[in-house]
Parts: C-alpha cells; sequence; structure tokens
C-alpha cells in the first residue's frame, strides 16, 4: 500500500480512469449476477423498465464509494470535481432543473403547435391520475442518476482528462465516453440516440463552466430533463400523429434520437453561452 499510494499519485490519468471503471465493474458484477437471479433475466432478451431499475440503482450507489477510494489513492477529493456540498450548489441545482424542464416545455409545446404530437386519448382522467403517482418517485430516481453521472462524467472523468488534454479535447472524449456507455443497457434504442447524447454530455460540460466549475447547474439540468421525460413515457401522456419523419420527432419515441430533441439542447446551450458572455 505504501508503494501504491506514491504510484497513484503520479500516475497518468489512463491508469487513474482504468482503476476507477475496472474497480467499479469489478465491485457490481456479484450484485450484478445476484439481481439477475432475482429478476429472472435471460440472455438475449431486452431489459424492462422494473428490471431495468433495480440494476442501475445498484450500480449507481457503489460509484461513490469507488470513488471515493480513488480520491484516497490519488489524493484528491470531491470538491476537485465541482462536488461542493453547499448552498449555492443546492441553488444551481435548482435553477437547472427548472431549465432543463423549461427546455422541453419550449420544443414539445412547439411539436404540438406543429401538430406533430398530441394528448393521448382520455388524457384528462387516466392518464393525469397516474402522472400524480409518480410524480415524486421519478423526481427521486431522476436526481440520484443525474448527480451520479454528472459527479463521474462531468466531475471525475472530465476532470482527469482536463489535466492531460485540452480542455475542448477533454470535453469531448467525456461526452463519447458518456454516450457509448449508454449501449450497456440497450443497444437498439440507443444507437440512434448517440449523437444526442454526445452533445448532451458536451452541454453539461457548458453548464460547469458556467457555475465555476461547479456540477449543480449540470446536476439540474440532467435531473430535469430525466425528471420530464420519464414522466411523459410512464403516464403515456403524448402520442405522435406520424405527419413528419421519425428523425424529427426522434426515433423510438426518443427525443435525443431526433431533430426536437437536438434542437432542446442546442437551445439549452444557446442560454449557457450567452450566460457565459454576460
Amino acid at each position: 500500500m505504501n508503494t501504491l499510494l506514491p504510484f497513484l499519485e503520479n500516475a497518468p490519468v489512463i491508469v487513474v480512469l482504468m482503476a476507477f471503471f475496472v474497480g467499479w465493474i469489478v465491485c457490481w458484477f456479484p450484485v450484478a449476477i445476484v439481481s439477475a437471479l432475482a429478476l429472472n433475466l435471460q440472455l438475449g432478451k431486452p431489459l424492462q423498465p422494473e428490471q431495468k431499475l433495480p440494476l442501475l440503482i445498484s450500480l449507481y450507489l457503489l460509484a461513490p464509494f469507488i470513488l471515493w477510494g480513488i480520491n484516497w489513492l490519488t489524493n484528491t477529493s470531491f470538491s476537485n470535481y465541482g462536488f461542493n456540498v453547499n448552498i449555492s450548489l443546492l441553488g444551481s441545482l435548482g435553477l437547472g432543473f427548472v431549465l432543463g424542464v423549461l427546455s422541453l416545455a419550449v420544443v414539445f409545446g412547439g411539436q404540438f403547435w406543429l401538430s406533430w404530437c398530441s394528448w393521448q386519448e382520455n388524457v384528462e382522467t387516466q392518464n393525469f391520475a397516474s402522472l400524480r403517482s409518480i410524480l415524486l418517485p421519478i423526481f427521486l430516481v431522476a436526481l440520484f442518476v443525474g448527480g451520479i453521472e454528472e459527479l463521474i462524467f462531468r466531475g471525475f472523468l472530465f476532470t482527469q482528462l482536463a489535466q492531460d488534454y485540452p480542455v475542448w479535447v477533454a470535453a469531448v472524449i467525456s461526452s463519447l465516453i458518456f454516450a457509448l456507455l449508454h449501449l450497456v443497457w440497450e443497444r437498439r434504442e440507443t444507437i440512434p440516440q448517440l449523437p444526442g447524447l454526445w452533445l448532451m454530455g458536451m452541454v453539461l460540460v457548458l453548464a460547469r463552466f458556467s457555475c465555476s466549475g461547479n456540477l449543480g447547474l449540470a446536476w439540474g439540468l440532467h435531473a430535469g430533463w430525466v425528471w420530464a421525460i420519464a414522466c411523459l413515457d410512464t403516464a403515456e401522456l403524448i402520442t405522435y400523429t406520424g405527419k413528419v419523419p421519425e428523425w424529427l420527432t426522434g426515433k423510438n419515441k426518443k427525443p435525443l434520437a431526433g431533430a426536437a430533441g437536438i434542437v432542446c439542447l442546442l437551445l439549452t446551450g444557446l442560454i449557457l453561452c450567452l450566460y457565459l458572455i454576460n
């Protein structure tokens, strides 16, 4: 251990990154096996939402502990990654969440106006009744998932890469890894979303910059997008009219797989750029 500490403190970035991701997967693997048996998962079959969520939560619960271990071995802290628990972080988190929800509201509002989508039949009764019961649970999951992903990708991964590469290169690489790792859960639906996921990562890096390195704004944006989309999907509030091709609204009803989702990200990025300029 006495020789490991100075080695990792001065180790190349790629070694530190590999130590984190390998350690994360190795520690999660036994949990994944037990979960797969308990959930009766079958190889080759796509995961259902009720099967994916326990696996995702167990994986993400381990991440802060593995990252803490890496921080201890490399003599760093969570504050190096922009994660400082204070009033400023909470304020930025709330602002980001509102901005994320509003950006999606603008984009979906435009689609309603253009008749690209419409409310589901009987939405006033059945769907909104189910919506009320899922708002808080989905909010908590979105907050948890968004926080862990921002800590890992816009915090740890981006910060490590920025030590050895120009900032824009670190942003591109960390966003690419962020997008590609989504293939672990669902390849068929994720592949059309890869450009959108990469752009999402870039916008979230920009959010960290616009918040003086604090992860609060990026965390809030991420959580707001996840919460809004998950609520719409789970409550089945809207349906697409089919008047335009899927590449405009999103292939497989996924906004990030279409022009609408890209517009949402670009709109958010523009707002962040204007904030930085001012």
